[in-house]
């Protein structure tokens, strides 16, 4: 079994973390599906999708690649030498990947709010994971071990979030 580098696998995380918690926190006003409605009745993707948030978002999560850049040039160069495209394509894949999570959700007529395990938690991973892997590939354990932390910091940021008044629900 290879050994997991755990300096890689936060830089690698960061952008993305920041991407996916900000858009929340930035959150509000016009809604990225501008409140249509498809066939089904249903909203396209509702209101907790915003431009707003997602560019506030996007921002942020690059802003924080270029900042890790600055930082630990040498650490993300080992990781990738396009670190900064990287960063911004892991947050681009986050947003993405939580936008298409809520996309199916409005389809499975799963109302806003409603937790649907494994799906609320790791969506953004799997879009980061997914868009960033034109630059970078993760290894099995590294994805493993992104996937079970990210599911015990889900649930504690989403407590702290909810507990502050951030979020209407604790997940």
């Amino acid at each position: 079994m290879e050994s997991l580098n755990l300096i890689h696998i936060l830089l690698y995380i960061m952008p993305f973390y920041v991407a996916n918690s900000t858009a929340m926190l930035f959150g509000g006003k016009t809604p990225l599906d501008l409140g249509k409605m498809l066939s089904d009745g249903k909203r396209l993707l509702g209101d907790g999708k915003t431009f707003k948030g997602t560019l506030a978002g996007l921002f942020l999560g690059l802003l924080t690649s270029l900042v890790i850049a600055g930082l630990f040039p040498s650490y993300t160069a080992e990781l990738t030498s396009s670190y900064v495209l990287l960063g911004f394509l892991v947050s681009f894949g986050a947003l993405l990947g939580d936008i298409t999570a809520s996309f199916f959700k409005r389809r499975s007529r799963i109302e806003r709010g409603t937790e649907v395990l494994l799906l609320d938690q790791l969506d953004f991973v799997f879009g980061a994971l997914i868009v960033g892997s034109f630059i970078y590939i993760p290894s099995f354990y590294e994805i493993l071990f992104i996937s079970i932390l990210t599911l015990f910091v889900h649930k504690a940021s989403n407590w702290i979030a909810f507990k502050f008044k951030l979020k209407k629900v604790p997940w």
